[in-house]
């Protein structure tokens, strides 16, 4: 940035020249209209997607939303970081997503490429035929060699050599673009992992442009793909934002973002000093919602916290425009307050073009193959009849949006997949027309619960109900630990169907009980005894795959794991991964996973969950290659956590460490192709430890006559003695273990054979008719 010259510099502004929305504080208050007009026992019951939304405010006069034009003299000095500064409105306007995706868009307007591939509808298994099994990576966790960035890390050959080693055909970068805010001329650090995104440049911390497009070059020489982030929900408060307070030409669209007027400021809270923002409380939520200013109440309040985050709604300070006009603004945040959500049905459609910019970016200018959706399920909020929460999960703009973004990834030659934590309806109706993979909230509490009780009961209902909704275990990524907390939060179970009856426990629950039940398994068996597992606000519990399995097994500090208990340990991590590895979908695992990293002691970063976000015990550096075996902390920071299988290469000096077993796992999953397979059953058990998988190996073309594929496996720590049994097995056939070849069984009559498994063992096994005997 170049030193402003001191002094004092007289400017005209023309209030044309502003934004082309509104000023609020020129328009009368909206009231909200009353429903008295029909009698209420004529009234008939309310859903979300049949009902009249009151939404609509009475005609407004036109000539209340006339502009009128006049000429202001500023006299400002060329310093200040305001409206009234053209130099500073320049300087942002280079910063801003929206600009250089006006750029980008451009480019690629009016040329052939963009006909060359089909884009409707997704297509799971075209996208895992590209890669089926992921390393996802978390940039400020990667310990790398002195001086070398985290791209230049994970564009290592010997790196990639070693994924190769592995089976691991991809690489999820994990956000890598500067993330955070901008005060005044100063970026300020991100509040969320880098998910709270502000340029399509790449963050400087993380390496640059080039280092990126060269880890993509690594990749495809290794016969791999590169996956990058984009976030449809949220920005940060980056020179976005900031021109939007300013009220600069179409930037408010981006956000769902509304003027209050002056003559309601006393209404809004006092913004502290130091801050720019403050979180609103229910009845101040309550109160603008009456007058109509916002949508008010929203179905969930994620990350809520007395006295933090009430709302999920803020309001900024008093900002000047470039108009001259001064502005408080009320603006939706689903997550934290520095994560301001975007407005995807604004007439501008500002918010949407900075979205596609940005993915073109990705998948043209850097070179990636695919991208992760963060934050989609969000993308459209909508009032709803007085007494309701307004309607934010499920919204039909939430599908037509993901529609819009997925369509526009394939029509470049990509896919994209989606982290959705809601219903397996959500999950469904929006991955009908938009991402082509959903992220596994589906099963991922019930194998750790299973893990947890040794009992598989709940995750044979989940998975039983995902495939009675149309959610296939193909179009899911079956992933292990990520950056983010092992989430409990259930939602299918706590909202839609919270009032079904389901047999659980030997007797009639509510889907509403079974999830209070998982969740208070989950936060005993992981954090009642052991102190390096913590609860994680109201979403599920800050761990790593190692740590959970060291509390199942009765550990309860960290010290207790002595050299001899890790052979145990690693025994359920790899039965963790068969799980995930041998059914259909993707298999993605983490750095923290492939190392064996349990959690970081609180004290190590009790700075960054002093505000509650215990995630950050889970997120410790690691080394996959020894790039610096002396290293205490990541360049970013982070504390180096203690590792039970130690880097890659030391991992391949045995074959029974984790890195090799998983290796063999891998390696009999795509030999017999059980990624693009269809899931046919999953049938009761006799031993209540016993889980069986049934899959059918016809590559998704719905052919009844290919081969039968069970993974059986044993979530318990003793050997169990089993009866396997399921309609879908053909009598008179051999039962054979894929990994050795061996006839371990036969299918008789009653469509069941019996099977053995070690503790914390697993079985991928194939059926074939025995073999016919020549007759002399």
């Amino acid at each position: 940035m170049d030193e402003a010259v001191p002094g004092i510099t007289e400017i005209t502004t023309s209030e044309d020249s502003a934004t082309v929305a509104g000023s609020a504080a020129e328009q009368p208050r909206i009231p909200v209209d009353g429903a008295a007009a029909v009698p209420v026992d004529t009234v008939p019951e309310i859903t979300y997607d049949e009902q009249r939304y009151p939404a609509r405010p009475r005609r407004l006069r036109p000539r209340d939303q006339l502009r009128r034009s006049n000429v202001r003299r500023v006299t400002i000095d060329p310093r200040t970081a305001t409206a009234t500064n053209p130099s500073y409105v320049e300087w942002l306007v280079r910063q801003a997503m929206l600009k250089d995706a006006d750029v980008l868009s451009r480019q690629l307007s009016g040329q052939p490429s963009m006909w060359r591939n089909p884009y409707a509808r997704p297509d799971a298994r075209r996208a895992i035929h590209t890669a089926d099994v992921w390393f996802t990576a978390y940039p400020i966790s990667l310990i790398t060699r002195p001086g070398e960035s985290f791209l230049d890390a994970l564009g290592q050959a010997d790196l990639w050599d070693a994924f190769e080693r592995v089976g691991i055909n991809a690489v999820h970068t994990g956000p890598v673009k500067r993330a955070g805010g901008i005060v005044g001329w100063r970026e300020t650090p991100s509040v969320d992992g880098h998910f709270d995104r502000i340029s399509t440049q790449i963050d400087p911390v993380f390496g640059d442009e080039e280092a990126f497009r060269r880890l993509t070059d690594v990749a495809e020489a290794h016969g791999g793909s590169v996956i990058d982030d984009i976030v449809p929900g949220h920005t940060g408060k980056g020179a976005d934002f900031r021109l939007a307070e300013m009220a600069f030409k179409d930037y408010p669209g981006i956000y769902h973002m509304i003027e209050i007027p002056p003559e309601d400021w006393h209404l809004l809270p006092d913004v502290p000093e130091g801050r720019d923002s403050v979180n609103l409380d229910a009845a101040t939520e309550h109160e603008l919602a009456q007058l109509g200013y916002i949508i008010g109440e929203l179905q969930r309040v994620i990350f809520y916290m007395p006295g933090v985050k009430e709302t999920n709604w803020s309001v900024t300070d008093a900002v000047v425009g470039v108009d001259g006009h001064t502005r408080r603004w009320v603006y939706l945040h689903y997550f934290k307050e520095g994560q301001p959500s975007i407005n995807w049905l604004d007439p501008t459609f500002a918010g949407m073009r900075l979205v596609i910019g940005d993915a073109l970016h990705s998948l043209g200018d850097l070179g990636t193959s695919a991208l992760r959706l963060d934050a989609n399920g969000f993308l459209g909020v909508e009032r709803s009849a007085e007494g309701l929460p307004g309607w934010s999960e499920g919204h039909p703009l939430s599908h037509a949006a993901n529609h819009v973004i997925a369509g526009m990834v394939r029509k470049v030659g990509g896919f994209t997949f989606q982290e959705l934590n809601l219903s397996m309806e959500d999950i469904r109706d929006t991955g009908a027309v938009g991402a082509d993979l959903s992220y596994d909230f589906v099963s991922r509490p019930g194998y750790h619960h299973a893990l947890a009780t040794r009992n598989t009961e709940f995750l044979r209902l989940a998975l039983r109900q995902s495939l009675e909704v149309g959610v296939e275990p193909v179009s899911l990524v079956h992933g292990m630990q990520n950056h983010d907390e092992l989430t409990y939060e259930l939602v299918h179970w706590a909202t839609l169907h919270r009032d079904d009856v389901y047999s659980f426990r030997h007797e009639e629950m509510t889907g509403a009980q079974i999830a209070e039940a998982i969740r208070a398994d989950l936060t005993e068996k992981l954090t009642g005894t052991a102190d390096f597992n913590r609860v994680f606000t109201q979403n599920g519990i800050a761990c790593t795959t190692t740590s959970v399995i060291a509390a199942t097994q009765g550990f309860a500090t960290l010290d207790e794991i002595t050299d001899d208990d890790v052979a145990a340990i690693c025994d359920a991590h790899i039965l963790l991964a068969k799980y995930n590895a041998w059914q259909p979908g993707v298999f993605a695992l983490s750095g923290w996973d492939l190392t064996g990293m349990l959690t970081v002691p609180a004290e190590e970063v009790r700075d960054l969950i002093a505000t509650g976000d215990t995630r950050w015990i889970e997120r410790g550096a690691h080394d996959l290659t020894d790039a610096d075996p002396g290293a205490t902390r990541s360049v970013s920071g982070m504390p180096r956590a203690r590792s039970l299988y130690g880097s890659l290469p030391t991992q391949f000096e045995a074959a029974d460490s984790f890195a090799c077993r998983l290796a063999d796992v891998l390696a009999v999953r795509r030999e017999h192709g059980v990624a693009v397979a269809t899931q046919i059953d999953i049938p009761d058990v006799a031993h209540a430890g016993m889980l069986v998988l049934v899959n059918r190996l016809d590559d998704g073309r719905g052919n009844e006559d290919a081969p039968i594929q069970l993974t059986v496996l044993n979530f318990t720590d003793e050997a169990v003695d089993g009866t396997v049994h399921s309609q879908e097995l053909p009598p008179q056939h051999d039962v054979v273990d894929a990994a050795t070849g061996e006839t371990i069984g036969h299918v008789d009559d009653l469509q069941s054979f019996l099977v053995h498994l070690e503790p914390y063992g697993g079985l991928f096994l194939l059926l074939r008719e025995p073999a016919v005997e020549n007759e002399e």
